[in-house]
Order: C-alpha cells, then structure tokens, then sequence
C-alpha cells in the first residue's frame, strides 16, 4: 500500500474531527496497516492525489454476516465535489460483487446532514433514531440514526 501514509492521514482527520467516526485513536502506520488489510474492500477515489476512501466489511458475523457496513473519509480539500457520493455508488456496487445483500450504516449522526441527505438521495432507509447514541469529542452526546439499502 504506497498509499497508506495518505490514506491514514485523511482518515485520521475525520477521527480528529471527533463528530462522524466512533473511533477516537488516530491510526499509526502500523495501526493503520493492520486496520485497512483487515478490510473486507478498501476503496479509494484518487486524481493525482488520494480525495477519499471508504471501508467495507460485514456489519456483523454468522447469521448476519450478508449485512455489509461502510464508513466514509473526503479530504478537507475535496468535499463539495461529489466524491463521497462517488464513494457510496461504488460501495454498494462493491457489496454487491462481495454478495452482500444489505448495505447498513449503525451511526450516522444526526447533525451530519450532508451524509444524511446524501444516503437518502441514493435510496438508503433511515431505522429511526437512537438517542444520545453517540458522545461527541466535547463529551456532549448526540443522536444517532441507523441507514440501509437493500442490494
């Protein structure tokens, strides 16, 4: 992965951010190496330099194991151009390949409108909303509200 320095730092900006990801450790090389490889589908939307990237592994195992679940990075320098729906369309053709049947998000926080929208834009069902599901960096606590799409 030539790329992982890239790919570490843009992701580690959204954990920074501290208002998106349930992570809370920035990656290391090492962390960050271990992290992708155990990825089930790393996808990652480059034009000279790395925009985004995306995570892909089941939701969950056994018996919900055709759930899939992904997570979403755009560079600061790249939002507003589309790349994270460019990400999201190739996520869910991706499921599909990997035969995978649903596509789910667990926490998408509720403030997140652009991602909300977004997913909705492109067909995904909101579950409804988990109160206080998630604790912002400031320790505040935030709704959460779960998204799928049938594949």
């Amino acid at each position: 992965m030539d790329d992982l320095p890239e790919m570490i730092s843009i992701w580690n900006e959204i954990v920074e951010e501290g208002n998106a990801f349930p992570q809370e450790e920035v990656l290391t090389l090492k962390t960050g190496l271990d992290f992708f490889n155990s990825q089930s589908h790393v996808g990652v939307a480059f034009d000279g330099e790395i925009l985004g990237l995306y995570i892909l592994h089941p939701n969950n195992v056994g018996r919900c194991s055709h759930i899939a679940n992904a997570s979403y990075v755009v560079s600061s320098k790249a939002r507003g151009k589309y790349i994270g729906q460019k990400l999201v369309l190739d996520s869910i053709e991706k499921a599909k390949e990997l035969d995978f049947l649903i596509l789910q998000f667990n926490a998408v926080v509720e403030d997140n409108l652009s991602a909300r929208q977004l997913y909705e834009k492109l067909g995904f069902k909101q579950l409804g909303v988990i109160p206080k599901g998630f604790r912002l960096d400031n320790d505040e606590f935030a709704n959460i509200c779960p998204y799928y799409i049938e594949l």
